[in-house]
C-alpha cells in the first residue's frame, strides 16, 4: 500500500469540543493515526467560524477538513425531530440526512479515496446507493440494542409505542447497512457477537477502548464524601440513570452519610433534573459542559454508572478508572468491558446493592485507594489508546484490500 494512501472520514458530529463519548472515541482514532499510513480528510458539518475556533483541534486529528451545513438547532430542530418520528427510517438517522451533506460527501468519493470510513451506523445515510470505494462502518454501539432497552423501561403507552416503531425501524436499518460495507468495526465483543447473530455479519473488526493515560492521569480517590457522574446530559440513557440514582438510591446514601455530595459532570443537563434536585434541597451539583473534568472526577471518592440502558463500550468508565475514583456501576454499565467485580470496580444492579456499595466505599479509605490503583493499573496494561489507532488503522488496510478484490 501507498505509503500516502487517502482515507475520506465522514462524521455526522463535528468533533469538537470534545465532549461525548463518541467524540472521544473517533479523536484519539483520529489522532492516533494521523502521520501514519493514511493521509486523512475529515468531514463533517461546521460552520467557518466554528472550524476556525477549532483549527488547531482539527489539525491533531487530520491533514484536511471539508464541512457542510450544520443542522438546524432550536426550536426548528425540535419540530424537525419530531416530524421524522413518521419517516421510513429511525428518527436519529433520519436526522443526520441532508441534500447538502450527501452532495459533499459525493463530490469527495468522486476524487477517488483509497478508503472510506462511516463514523457511527447514522453517517452512512450520506453514503450513495452504491458505493465503489473500499469502506468501512464504524459502530460505537449495537443501536437496536438500545432502542430494545428505551422499549424495556419506558413505562407510558405512548413511549412504549414510540419505542416499538422505532426498534422496527432501526433493526431494519442497521442490518441493511451493515451488509453494505467492506469492513465492520465494533467497539467490543459483545457488539461483534450480537452483530453476526442478529444481522450476519462475518468477521467484524474489533478495536479495543483507548484512553490517553498521558492525559487522565491518576490521583487518589481521597475526598471521603465525593460522589461523581461524568456522561454527556442530552443522552436519554444518562437522564434515565441519574433520575434512577436520584430516586432509588441517593436517598438510602445520605441516610447513612449525611454530608455526602454528588456532582454530574456533562454538557446539558436537564432543566426538570436540576429543579427537582434543588426542590428536594439535595447536595447535587450539575456543571454543564466543562473544559477539563479532571480536577472535578480525579481525587472523588466514587464515580456511578447506574445505567438503564446502554450499548457500545463506556468509554468513561475507563476514564473515571484512570483518573482514580472507584466505579460503582450496574452490569449494563460496564457491559463487554473486561472488568472485575471487587477488584477493579464493584458491579451492583439493584438500588439496596448499588447504595450499600458506595456508602462502604465513602466510609473505607483504605480499602478505595487499593481498589482505585488495581484499576488504574487494569487501564494502563488493557487501554492504551495507541492500540486502538493502530488497530483501527489495521481494519482499514483490510477493508482496502477487500474492497479492490470486490
Amino acid at each position: 500500500m501507498s505509503p500516502h494512501a487517502t482515507l475520506l472520514f465522514v462524521s455526522p458530529r463535528f468533533l469538537f469540543p470534545v465532549d461525548s463519548g463518541g467524540k472521544i472515541r473517533t479523536t484519539q482514532v483520529l489522532r492516533g493515526m494521523k502521520g501514519g499510513r493514511f493521509r486523512i480528510k475529515l468531514m463533517s458539518p461546521a460552520t467557518p467560524e466554528l472550524a476556525a475556533r477549532h483549527h488547531a483541534d482539527l489539525a491533531g486529528v487530520c491533514d484536511e477538513f471539508e464541512s457542510w451545513p450544520a443542522p438546524a438547532d432550536g426550536w426548528r430542530g425540535t419540530l424537525n425531530r419530531a416530524w421524522h418520528l413518521f419517516d421510513e427510517l429511525p428518527m436519529p438517522v433520519r436526522v443526520d440526512r441532508s441534500e447538502a451533506a450527501a452532495a459533499a460527501v459525493a463530490r469527495a468519493l468522486a476524487a477517488r479515496p483509497d478508503v472510506v470510513v462511516f463514523d457511527f451506523l447514522h453517517a452512512a445515510v450520506l453514503a450513495p446507493a452504491r458505493l465503489d470505494t473500499p469502506s468501512v462502518i464504524f459502530t460505537h454501539n449495537v443501536e437496536a440494542q438500545i432502542f430494545a432497552r428505551h422499549l424495556e423501561v419506558a413505562r407510558s403507552i405512548g413511549m412504549r409505542a414510540i419505542w416499538r416503531n422505532q426498534l422496527r425501524k432501526m433493526r431494519a436499518y442497521e442490518g441493511q447497512t451493515l451488509a453494505r460495507f467492506d469492513a465492520v468495526v465494533a467497539v467490543s465483543e459483545e457488539d461483534r457477537r450480537l452483530f453476526e447473530r442478529d444481522y450476519g455479519v462475518r468477521g467484524a473488526h474489533v478495536i479495543p477502548t483507548g484512553v490517553d493515560l498521558d492525559f487522565f492521569g491518576h490521583t487518589a480517590p481521597v475526598r471521603d464524601s465525593e460522589v461523581v457522574f461524568c456522561g454527556s446530559m442530552d443522552w436519554l440513557a444518562n437522564q434515565g440513570a441519574m433520575r434512577y440514582f436520584m430516586d432509588e438510591v441517593w436517598p438510602a446514601i445520605v441516610t447513612r452519610v449525611p454530608e455526602a455530595t454528588m456532582t454530574v459532570v456533562g454538557r446539558a443537563p436537564p432543566a426538570a433534573l436540576v429543579a427537582e434536585a434543588r426542590r428536594r434541597g439535595l447536595r447535587w451539583r450539575f456543571t454543564g459542559f466543562v473544559d477539563d473534568v479532571r480536577p472535578i472526577v480525579g481525587g472523588a471518592a466514587v464515580s456511578v454508572v447506574p445505567l438503564q440502558v446502554g450499548g457500545g463500550t463506556r468509554l468513561k468508565v475507563f476514564e473515571s478508572m484512570a483518573m482514580g475514583p472507584v466505579v460503582v456501576s450496574t452490569t449494563i454499565g460496564v457491559e463487554g468491558l473486561p472488568v472485575r467485580s471487587g477488584v477493579n470496580c464493584i458491579v451492583a444492579d439493584d438500588a439496596k446493592a448499588m447504595a450499600d456499595a458506595v456508602v462502604a466505599l465513602l466510609a473505607d479509605r483504605e480499602g478505595r485507594l487499593a481498589m482505585s490503583r488495581a484499576a488504574r493499573r487494569f487501564v494502563e496494561e488493557e487501554c492504551g489508546h495507541v492500540v486502538a489507532a493502530r488497530s483501527f488503522e489495521n481494519a482499514c488496510i483490510g477493508a482496502l484490500g477487500r474492497g479492490r478484490g470486490r
